[in-house]
C-alpha cells in the first residue's frame, strides 16, 4: 500500500497507518450515499454517472437492500471495500436488524469489491457458480491491479477478491421476515453468472446490469442473443419497480427493458447484415444509421465498442 524508508519506529509507522485509514474514511464520508426508498421494504443507493475513477471513489453502480422483520437482504456490494463498509453504515442507520445475506448480481469489479466489508462482518454471500471462473482468472487479477492503480486509496494492496459462501446452480427461492424472495439466474447475458432478485410482495426486481437505465448499455463480451432472451423473461415478470445496476430506479420497467432490448436487437441486425455482406467493421459502423440512439447518454463512450463486440459475435456465428 505504501513504503516507509529510513529509520521509522513502530510508533511512527502505526501513526502513519492510522492517519491514512482516517483519511480514507473521511473521504468515503464525502460520498453522497443516501439510501432511496423504492417500496415498503426496499431501498437502494445510486452510483454516480460515468466510469469508475478516484474522482467518484469508484461509486458508479447501484446496490440495494431489503429490510424485513427478521433481517436484511443486500443485493450487490459496490465497487470498493470502503464503499461496502459505507453501505453497511447506511443500512444500520435505518434498522437494527442483522444483515443476513448479500447476493451478487455478477462479478464485475464495480459490483463486488465491496464484499470484503460484508465478509468481515460475517455476512453470508450468495452468487452463481459460474462466478468461480471469474475469480480464478488472470483477467480478475489484472483488473484488481488496474483498480489498485486507478482507485487508490479506496482499492489498495489490502483489497482482496471475495468468493461466495454459497454458490447457486440456478434459480432458488427463500423467505425471510414475512417476505418471499426469488433469485433468478438470467445469464448468460451481460455476464455468464447474472443473477436478478425479485422481492415478491413488494413487486420489486433488482436487475443488476441486465438494464442500464436511460443510457446505452455496456455490452463487453456479453452474450447478446441470450441477453435478449433474458430481457423477454424479465418483461414477463411485470414488476412495478425495477432497480438497475446503473441509473435511477424505473417505475416503468416495461419501457426501460424494451429500450435495452430494442437497442441490442438493432446492434445484432445491423452488424449481422454487414457480416453477411462481407463488410469490414469500419464499413459496417459508418454505413449504419445510428440516429435513433445517438442522443442517448453514453452513446459516444460505449456504442462503437458495443458494435465491434457484436460484429465479432456475428462473424463467429456466421462461421459455425
Amino acid at each position: 500500500m505504501f513504503k516507509i524508508v529510513g529509520g521509522a519506529t513502530p510508533g511512527i509507522l502505526r501513526g502513519v497507518v492510522a492517519l491514512l485509514c482516517l483519511s480514507v474514511v473521511a473521504l468515503a464520508q464525502a460520498v453522497d450515499m443516501t439510501p432511496i426508498r423504492a417500496s415498503e421494504h426496499v431501498w437502494y443507493v445510486a452510483g454516480k454517472p460515468g466510469m469508475a475513477s478516484a474522482a467518484n471513489e469508484g461509486f458508479m453502480s447501484n446496490a440495494g437492500f431489503v429490510i424485513t422483520a427478521d433481517g436484511v437482504v443486500v443485493f450487490d456490494a459496490l465497487g470498493t471495500p470502503v464503499l461496502g463498509a459505507r453501505l453497511i453504515e447506511e443500512i444500520r442507520k435505518l434498522t437494527d436488524q442483522p444483515i443476513r445475506k448479500v447476493i451478487v448480481s455478477h462479478f464485475h469489479a464495480d459490483h463486488y469489491y465491496g464484499l470484503q466489508a460484508f465478509q468481515d462482518e460475517g455476512v453470508e454471500i450468495w452468487a452463481h457458480e459460474l462466478g468461480r471462473v471469474v475469480l480464478d482468472s488472470e483477467l480478475a487479477q489484472e483488473r484488481l491491479a488496474q483498480r489498485r492503480a486507478d482507485l487508490f486509496p479506496f482499492v489498495d494492496e489490502e483489497t482482496r477478491l471475495v468468493p461466495a459462501d454459497r454458490w447457486l446452480d440456478g434459480d432458488t427461492s427463500f423467505a425471510l421476515g414475512g417476505l418471499n424472495f426469488r433469485v433468478l439466474h438470467v445469464g448468460p447475458a451481460h455476464s455468464p453468472e447474472d443473477l436478478a432478485l425479485e422481492v415478491v410482495e413488494d413487486r420489486v426486481l433488482f436487475a443488476g446490469d441486465m438494464l442500464f437505465r436511460g443510457r446505452i448499455p455496456f455490452v463487453g463480451s456479453a452474450d447478446t442473443a441470450q441477453w435478449l432472451v433474458a430481457l423477454d423473461a424479465l418483461i414477463t415478470l411485470a414488476p412495478e419497480m425495477l432497480i438497475p445496476g446503473h441509473g435511477p430506479a424505473s417505475t416503468d420497467p416495461l419501457a426501460d427493458l424494451t429500450m435495452t432490448r430494442d437497442y441490442l436487437r438493432f446492434l445484432r441486425e445491423a452488424m449481422g447484415d454487414a457480416v453477411a455482406e462481407l463488410k469490414s467493421f469500419d464499413e459496417a459502423y459508418d454505413d449504419t444509421d445510428w440516429g435513433h440512439w445517438a442522443r442517448m447518454p453514453a452513446f459516444r463512450e460505449a456504442n462503437r465498442l458495443n458494435a465491434y463486440n457484436v460484429f465479432l459475435q456475428m462473424e463467429e456465428a456466421a462461421l459455425q
